[in-house]
């Protein structure tokens, strides 16, 4: 990845992390908006589940922006998040729903901040993040 996709990225995510909760949300209901059957992989859909779960996600998220900075560091931890979300009953096509919502999300966390130049830097480092996590969990290349 090129270092202006990377700063394009971890710009446009601080941006995002002060409205992490808000985000979270936004991104589980157009998730299921997207496909109502993923519901079923969340052990339970109350409101504080979803709330913990919303806190991880933002949790990991921030942890991979971070970590694009060494490549090296990141790729074993995506790999062992891959291979654990097939334990959760995620398949393959889960993750081009899961990047539709991220990038849906962002959209309305940064508004006029989401230009087409960082929408693309997210659709490719989406695009590298899950390619990983499919190779070490399906043994796909996406």
């Amino acid at each position: 990845m090129e270092k202006s996709t990377i700063e394009l990225v971890q710009t446009s995510f601080s941006k995002v992390a002060p409205i992490a909760e808000t985000a979270a949300e936004i991104f589980y209901n157009k998730l299921f908006e997207l496909d109502p059957e993923l519901k079923k992989i969340f052990p339970a859909n109350d409101a504080e589940a979803m709330k913990g779960q919303g806190n991880k996600l933002m949790t990991m998220l921030s942890s991979a922006v971070a970590g694009l900075t060494n490549l090296d560091r990141l790729i074993p931890i995506l790999q062992d998040l891959g291979k654990r979300h097939v334990d959760y009953k995620v398949e393959s096509s889960h993750y081009d729903t899961v990047g539709a919502a991220l990038l849906s999300t962002l959209s309305v966390g940064l508004g006029d901040d989401f230009t087409p130049e960082v929408e693309a830097a997210w659709a490719e480092t989406y695009g590298v993040m899950a390619s990983v996590m499919k190779t070490a969990a399906y043994g796909e290349v996406a």
